[in-house]
C-alpha cells in the first residue's frame, strides 16, 4: 500500500491523496475477489467431503460386516473426511487458532493411520505439543476468548441450557 505524504502544494498532495484512494479500493477488491475465491474453493471441497462420506456410508451399507473388517482403511476414509472438513473451517473462518487446529487433527491422523518407526511417532507427537505450546503461548487471548464465545454461541442455539465457559482459564 502506498504510504501517504505531505506536500506543501497542494496540486501534488491533491494527486497523492487521489493514488492513495485509488490504492486502498485495489487492494480492497483483490481482498473481495480472494475471499471470494477462498468461498468458493471451500464449497466445492464441501461439495466432495459431502459426496465422499456419501460413498462410505453406502460402502457401510451394502458391504455389510466386511467393512468394517478393515479398520485401518475405514479409519483412513473416515479421518480425511474430517481433516477435509477441518481445511473447509479454516478457509472459511481463517485465524491463527483455527490454522493450528487443522494442523493438529492432520498430524493426529498421520499418526494413527501410519504404522511408522516409534521415533516418527515421538516426533509427530513433539510436533502436537509444539502446536499446543504455540497456541497457549503466542495466539492472542483475544482471539481464543473470541472463539469460546463464538462456540458458546453456536451452542446455546441449539441447547439452551448450556453450561457457560470458564473465560478466565485463558487469563
Amino acid at each position: 500500500m502506498l504510504q501517504t505524504t505531505h506536500s506543501d502544494d497542494p496540486n501534488v498532495q491533491e494527486k497523492i491523496d487521489k493514488l492513495a484512494k485509488r490504492d486502498r479500493k485495489t487492494e480492497q477488491f483483490f481482498r473481495w475477489v480472494l475471499k471470494i475465491m477462498e468461498w468458493i474453493i471451500a464449497g466445492i471441497t464441501l461439495i466432495a467431503l459431502v459426496g465422499a462420506l456419501g460413498i462410505e456410508v453406502v460402502n457401510m451399507v451394502t458391504e455389510g460386516t466386511a467393512y468394517f473388517a478393515d479398520v485401518s482403511h475405514m479409519l483412513h476414509n473416515l479421518l480425511s473426511i474430517v481433516v477435509g472438513l477441518e481445511f473447509v473451517r479454516m478457509l472459511i473462518d481463517t485465524t491463527p487458532a483455527n490454522i493450528l487446529e487443522v494442523l493438529t487433527v492432520a498430524i493426529t491422523r498421520h499418526v494413527i493411520l501410519s504404522h511408522d518407526d516409534p521415533w516418527s511417532n515421538v516426533a509427530c507427537i513433539a510436533c502436537i505439543a509444539g502446536l499446543f505450546a504455540i497456541r497457549r503461548f503466542l495466539v492472542r487471548r483475544s482471539e481464543l476468548r473470541q472463539e469460546m464465545v463464538d462456540s458458546f454461541c453456536q451452542r446455546s442455539l441449539h441447547s439452551p441450557g448450556a453450561a457457560i465457559p470458564d473465560i478466565s482459564l485463558l487469563l
